[in-house]
């Protein structure tokens, strides 16, 4: 695209061995760079699928959306060494298609109250669209795992599992991992519902849950898709390009998203030993839609895209066609041939049912029970 970055290599580990197959990537290449971005950007989790995870059935109703539509709403509960959690997970499973259904999960930061009619309609979360279209969707607000300001992680799920007899260490994990932590929590439910397909379940997310969607999907590799709108930094916009939001703009304001090392590279984003680029290659060989919007310059879309190019070798270890094209597309012209997909959509900053009409085109072709 006419612009030279010194990027990290992709391919070439920290101690200069070069990743020349898909079993090097998935067996060293891959894990050192999840350990680089846990270390310096998204910090580490305390914690997997807790030995004490239950799920508990609030409501159900066969006959939600005019009878097309089965609702399940669950809470699914957990403790740890400092109290006890819960995420509310509201379900839409189509009555009419065959079981097992796939499906998208929408990580939420809208107005809590996404069991309402508003919600259902919302083009954030269009679930009669969704319905319509033959797939299952699950929905959860990020602030049941962590409210979204910063309180010196004494909220959340932080105040339940980090130790309290030490000070945090530079890598513990922020509030973006602890949502794409809660995201794997509602995947641990999907296994356990014969109605759902968890082996063709998308991520979603839009904005800063674009980034959680981002980071979930990396490090658990369950999720089929992975699908980020408008994530901007730290999401699928490459860093070095400084263009839009920066590194030191988002710790300053948002110092709770990541780990404090990542605050040592306010300024210094080329001192980074990752890039963005990296988190989208840590998605294969898997399915990764990255999605911009024309006027959104704060979430920097070339960038965005670009992210997307240079993910492609590690596709290309797995025989994989990736996005197939370094030319940047015309807005609503959506790239769909290979495991990365992208679209440029007309507007602002917002996630849209044209949005999620394109993410469930790409769906079709390769996770349709169809």
């Amino acid at each position: 695209m006419g612009e030279t970055l010194n990027l990290p290599e992709l391919l070439t580990s920290v101690a200069g061995t070069e990743t020349t197959s898909a079993s090097d990537w998935q067996n060293r290449r891959r894990q050192e760079v999840l350990d680089l971005f846990r270390t310096y950007i998204y910090g580490r989790a305390p914690v997997g699928k807790p030995t004490n995870l239950h799920f508990e059935t609030v409501r159900t109703s066969d006959t939600a959306m005019s009878d097309k539509a089965t609702l399940k709403i669950l809470r699914i509960q957990y403790s740890g060494p400092s109290g006890q959690g819960a995420i509310d997970l509201t379900v839409y499973i189509p009555n009419d298609v065959p079981k097992p259904v796939p499906g998208f999960l929408y990580m939420s930061m809208a107005q809590k109250d996404i069991d309402s009619t508003q919600a259902i309609q919302s083009s954030l979360w269009p679930s009669e669209n969704i319905i319509k279209r033959g797939y299952m969707t699950a929905a959860f607000h990020c602030s049941d795992l962590d409210p979204d300001f910063y309180d010196n992680f004494k909220n959340g799920v932080h105040g339940i599992y980090d130790p309290n007899d030490r000070p945090r260490p530079a890598d513990a994990w922020g509030t973006i991992a602890a949502w794409g932590w809660g995201a794997s929590r509602a995947m641990d439910y999907f296994e356990s519902d014969k109605d759902i397909d968890e082996h063709k379940i998308g991520i979603l997310g839009h904005s800063r849950c674009g980034k959680a969607a981002l980071w979930c999907g990396a490090e658990d590799q369950r999720f089929a898709l992975v699908v980020s709108n408008n994530s901007g930094c730290t999401g699928a916009a490459i860093t070095r390009r400084k263009k839009g939001e920066t590194v030191k703009i988002i710790n300053d304001h948002f110092p709770h998203w990541f780990c404090d090392n990542y605050k040592r590279f306010n300024d210094r984003e080329d001192q980074l030993p990752v890039d963005q680029h990296m988190l989208i290659a840590l998605v294969a060989p898997r399915l990764v839609y990255v999605a911009s919007a024309s006027e959104d310059d704060w979430a920097d879309p070339a960038g965005e895209f670009l992210s997307c190019v240079y993910a492609e070798p590690v596709y290309k270890l797995f025989g994989l066609t990736a996005l197939g094209t370094s030319q940047m597309p015309l807005p609503n012209t959506p790239i769909h041939n290979g495991h990365i997909a992208y679209h440029l959509r007309t507007g602002k900053h917002d996630l849209t049912e044209y949005d999620w009409d394109c993410f469930m085109d790409y769906a079709d072709s390769f996770l349709s029970h169809r």
